[in-house]
């Protein structure tokens, strides 16, 4: 059974990303499960760090990009936004090139907060990072006076 309230496909999500963090990190959106949402990251000279490994930063960045964006299809997006309210990652093993893979589940889908348990993993499918987000669901802000 599908958690989602509010679908997207794949082509609207990633079109979402023009403008934001999204596009220059060259995250992608590859999948929509019935309890998770997948996306993709290349490990570059956009994403690495001086010594040549994938940034941390970078790695907490598609976490909060696919949490988030799980988190906004369990809520009526024209009542609700959600947004990140912490944050944090355990980055347990290296990557010097190609791509990581982010799979982001829901640990607490709540009226007023969720929490995310997202897995990164390298191309072998060595677990790279885990990290956890907790967002708070809020109310749209009414447009107009």
């Amino acid at each position: 059974m599908s958690i989602w309230r509010t679908q997207l496909d794949l082509q609207a999500l990633n079109a979402g990303g023009a403008g934001t963090l999204v596009r220059p990190l060259g995250i992608e959106f590859t999948e929509i499960g019935e309890d998770f949402i997948r996306g993709t990251m290349p490990v570059d000279e956009r994403t690495r760090q001086p010594f040549g490994l994938l940034h941390g930063g970078a790695s907490v960045a598609l976490a909060e990009t696919l949490g988030s964006m799980g988190a906004s299809m369990c809520v009526d997006g024209s009542r609700f936004l959600c947004v990140g309210q912490e944050i944090n990652a355990n980055h347990l093993k290296s990557v010097k090139s190609g791509r990581v893979t982010g799979t982001a589940r829901p640990r607490h889908i709540g009226a007023r907060s969720q929490v995310w348990s997202i897995d990164i993993v390298n191309e072998s499918g060595a677990l790279v990072c885990v990290s956890r987000l907790t967002v708070a669901v809020i109310p749209r802000p009414r447009s107009g006076p």
